[in-house]
C-alpha cells in the first residue's frame, strides 16, 4: 500500500503538569498541587511554536485538564487562536474508574463548560486520565454532551488502561461509531496476529529508537488510514523537578529521554510531511461526511 495524503496523523497532547501524573500520586497529594510551580504553560508554548515552524501547518488536539485551564485561561485561548482543537482531559485528573457515575458526569460537564467559556467554542472531545475508560465511562461521556472519546488503549499489559469491547462492524476507518451521538478514536498500537505492541506515543515514543517507531507507524498504516499520536507537555521539559522518593521504575518511565522528545517529534513530523495532520474532531467529521 502506497502511503500518501489519504493517510492521516492525529497529533494529540494531554495538557497536564509534571506533578499531576498518575505515577506520582502516591508521593504528591492533590491538596499540595497549588504549592508547585506551573511549568505547563511554557512547555505547551514550546509545542505550539514548533508546530508553527512547519510550512504545512500541522494541526493538533489538546486535551486540557480543567485544573490547568482554570489557572491558565490564556493558554487555552492561545491553543484555539493558533487553529488547534481544545478538548477536555477532565477536571482534576482523577481516574474515571475511581469516580461514582454522578461524580464523573459532573467532572465531565464542568471541564467542558469551563473550556467552552474560555475558548468561546464548543468542546466535543474527551480523553480520560491514564486511559482509564470503561463502557460505564462512555455512557457518562455521552450524557455529558461530548461527540467523541479518545481514551481506549488496547495494550492490555498496563494495569490502569481500560478495557472496551469495540466490534469491528462499528468501525469506520480508524475510529468506532458507538452510537449516533458518540464515537471512539483509540490510541494507535501495533497488532501482529493476536498480539498488541504498545506504540501510540508517550513513554514508548521516548524509549523506542525513532527508526523503530516509524517502522511501527508504517505497519499501522497498512491496517488503517490513521495514526493517533499522544504526548504530554512535561515530556518536553528535561529541567523539571525530580520526585526523588518515587520508585526507580516510575522514575525511569517518567524521565527517560526527556531531553530528546522535542527534536525527535520535530523529525518525525518532518518525515511525514506529505500526510494530513488534522484535529480529532475534523477527522471524524470528514470521515462521516464521506460515508
Amino acid at each position: 500500500m502506497e502511503l500518501s495524503q489519504k493517510h492521516t496523523i492525529l497529533l494529540t497532547f494531554d495538557v497536564e503538569d509534571w506533578f499531576q501524573v498518575e505515577n506520582f500520586k502516591d508521593y504528591i497529594e492533590f491538596s499540595t498541587w497549588n504549592n508547585f510551580e506551573l511549568r505547563v504553560e511554557r512547555n505547551t508554548h514550546r509545542i505550539l511554536d514548533f508546530l508553527d515552524s512547519f510550512v504545512f501547518e500541522p494541526k493538533a488536539t489538546f486535551f486540557i485538564l480543567g485544573w490547568i485551564a482554570k489557572r491558565c485561561p490564556d493558554l487555552v485561548r492561545e491553543i484555539h487562536s493558533r487553529g488547534h482543537e481544545v478538548a477536555s482531559h477532565g477536571f482534576d485528573h482523577h481516574l474515571c474508574t475511581n469516580l461514582r457515575s454522578n461524580q464523573l458526569v459532573l467532572d465531565l460537564v464542568d471541564s467542558r463548560k469551563l473550556l467552552e467559556d474560555i475558548s468561546g467554542r464548543q468542546v466535543t472531545g474527551y480523553r480520560a486520565p491514564s486511559f482509564a475508560v470503561s463502557h460505564k465511562t462512555l455512557a457518562a461521556i455521552q450524557k455529558a454532551g461530548y461527540l467523541y472519546d479518545s481514551s481506549y488503549n488496547s495494550f492490555s499489559a498496563h494495569g490502569r488502561y481500560g478495557v472496551l469491547d469495540l466490534p469491528n462492524e462499528n468501525r469506520i476507518n480508524g475510529f468506532y461509531k458507538l452510537s449516533n451521538e458518540l464515537y471512539e478514536i483509540p490510541i494507535s498500537n501495533l497488532r501482529v496476529g493476536d498480539k498488541i505492541f504498545p506504540l501510540g506515543g508517550g513513554g514508548y515514543f521516548r524509549l523506542f529508537p525513532l527508526s523503530l517507531f516509524k517502522f511501527g507507524m508504517h505497519q499501522v498504516f497498512k491496517q488503517q488510514d490513521v495514526f493517533l499520536f499522544y504526548a504530554h507537555p512535561w515530556e518536553f521539559d528535561p529541567g523539571q523537578p525530580r520526585v526523588r522518593q518515587a520508585s526507580n521504575w516510575f522514575k525511569f518511565r517518567h524521565y527517560i529521554n526527556l531531553n530528546k522528545t522535542e527534536n525527535k517529534l520535530k523529525t518525525l513530523i518532518g518525515n511525514f510531511s506529505d500526510f494530513r495532520f488534522i484535529t480529532c474532531s475534523d477527522y471524524i467529521t470528514d470521515s462521516v461526511s464521506k460515508g
